[in-house]
């Protein structure tokens, strides 16, 4: 359990998108903008870790699927890249205009949070790779049973990752103002489209 647990935490702090939006988020909107994507993302881990436990792991793990799952993402990555750059050029001509910027509160709530963190979690080929080796290779031998609490175990840490980094985050949010809105939407707006290019070149060498 408690290697689960820090297994959890290890690949949930590095950067990457998720982390970016829960950043972008917890700065501008709150914590639990911010937590959910964090929530929905570990529901689409668990999910796979389930999948994989029940044998489905040796379909995902086709080269053409992963690659497939690789563009979906891509496609994600590059779709987020264009709304938080779009979102930063309208407020900016706001601020300049002297107008509130418009808000978009079907994403920018908990649920569209926990919808994008999932989907981002799913379409992750990595995601799957990650699982596999979790499952595959540290649950050789076990039960199904044994297996699942090891995901749990998993999910828990990354979670326990989530809200330590939105607690953090929650005191920096009452200083948003719309200028700091327009940066963290263009400074996440081309994280996501550094993330994009990297992942384009990983899925070149997958194919190549």
């Amino acid at each position: 359990m408690a290697k689960g647990l820090l297994l959890g935490w290890s690949v949930a702090w590095p950067p990457g998108p998720i982390n970016a939006e829960m950043m972008r988020r917890g700065l501008a909107k709150g914590f639990w903008p911010a937590f959910s994507v964090g929530a929905g993302a570990s529901s689409g881990d668990f999910l796979w870790a389930v999948l994989v436990s029940l044998g489905a792991g040796s379909i995902v793990n086709v080269a053409g699927v992963r690659v497939a799952l690789g563009l979906v993402s891509l496609v994600l990555l590059i779709a987020l890249a264009w709304l938080f750059l779009k979102g930063a050029w309208h407020g900016w001509k706001a601020l300049r205009a002297g107008t509130p910027p418009a808000e978009r509160k079907s994403f920018e709530g908990a649920r569209g949070g926990f919808l994008l963190g999932m989907g981002m979690a799913l379409s992750s080929p990595w995601n799957v790779a990650f699982w596999l080796a979790v499952i595959g290779q540290q649950s050789q031998g076990t039960t199904l049973g044994a297996s699942l609490l090891l995901a749990v175990a998993v999910i828990a840490g990354a979670m326990t990752w989530c809200l330590v980094f939105n607690v953090a985050l929650r005191a920096g949010a009452r200083f948003a103002t719309p200028a700091w809105e327009i940066v963290t939407n263009a400074g996440t707006g081309a994280l996501m489209i550094w993330f994009a290019v990297r992942l384009a070149l990983r899925l070149a060498g997958a194919e190549g």
